[in-house]
């Protein structure tokens, strides 16, 4: 587990937040959301950024990420936020809780099952993976933002070069085979948000509307002139809708 910050290093952080990047995506891909708590929150909050990149399975990626929260009082709010493949572990870990969350934020991603056009689909991307990497990541990086130049996606690029086709035919197979989750986000009560940009075309927002319209009380966030990698595309945005439900939820606990 990388995070950001120590807990031991902390004074009693008035809030826990995991952070769970998507496909050949490193940790960095939060910088710029973190920078922005940060300006807002100070060490008010403990940030930690799952690690996602050698485990199996979804499951897997989901159980290992719920040991960001050791050392975290039981009685500190704790918060998760998935982009993506990410957001696969997020649904994953919020129908299986290990203890109680606080708040969600599911980030371009998909409660959709697997069906066998999409596992068709991932089927070639492997194959691309396989045979020309380096061309099949541009154009990844390309087709998930909203208008932006060769140079302003070569930070996203160097991060997916860096991990190598191996992880991504890993990660690729894990969302292959995750969980059908669908019927347990009836019974959530946790207070998600869900995030998605109106030009995403990895997962478009209808995908997004699907998961509000199952999570009762789920508040969902269209985000004008905005593709798939929201962390990267829209830090502060996210970054404020992170801020404002922690600062909230601290307001709530002030005035009992």
């Amino acid at each position: 587990m990388n995070t950001s910050t120590n807990p031991s290093a902390q004074a009693s952080p008035k809030a826990a937040l995991l952070l769970i990047s998507g496909m050949l995506n490193q940790e960095s891909i939060w910088n710029s959301v973190i920078t922005n708590i940060r300006e807002r929150l100070g060490d008010r909050v403990h940030i930690a950024v799952a690690n996602v990149l050698s485990q199996p399975s979804i499951p897997d990626m989901a159980s290992d990420a719920w040991s960001a929260f050791d050392g975290i009082a039981a009685d500190t709010p704790c918060y998760i936020a998935g982009f993506s493949m990410g957001g696969y572990v997020a649904l994953e870990m919020l129908a299986h809780p290990r203890r109680s969350l606080a708040g969600a934020w599911l980030i371009s991603t998909s409660a959709q099952a697997e069906s066998p056009e999409s596992s068709a689909m991932r089927e070639k991307a492997i194959a691309s993976f396989q045979n020309d990497f380096e061309k099949t990541i541009q154009a990844t990086a390309k087709w998930g933002t909203f208008e932006k130049t060769p140079e302003q996606i070569e930070p996203l690029v160097a991060a997916m070069r860096e991990l190598g086709p191996e992880t991504a035919i890993r990660q690729t197979r894990a969302i292959m085979q995750r969980r059908n989750l669908r019927d347990a986000l009836g019974q959530l009560r946790t207070p998600v948000q869900v995030l998605c940009g109106t030009d995403d075309r990895i997962t478009p927002p209808k995908l997004s509307e699907d998961i509000a319209a199952l999570i009762p009380g789920a508040q969902l966030q269209l985000v004008e002139k905005s593709g798939h990698m929201m962390p990267f595309e829209n830090a502060r945005l996210i970054a404020e809708s992170m801020c404002a439900c922690m600062d909230t939820h601290q307001e709530m606990a002030n005035a009992v």
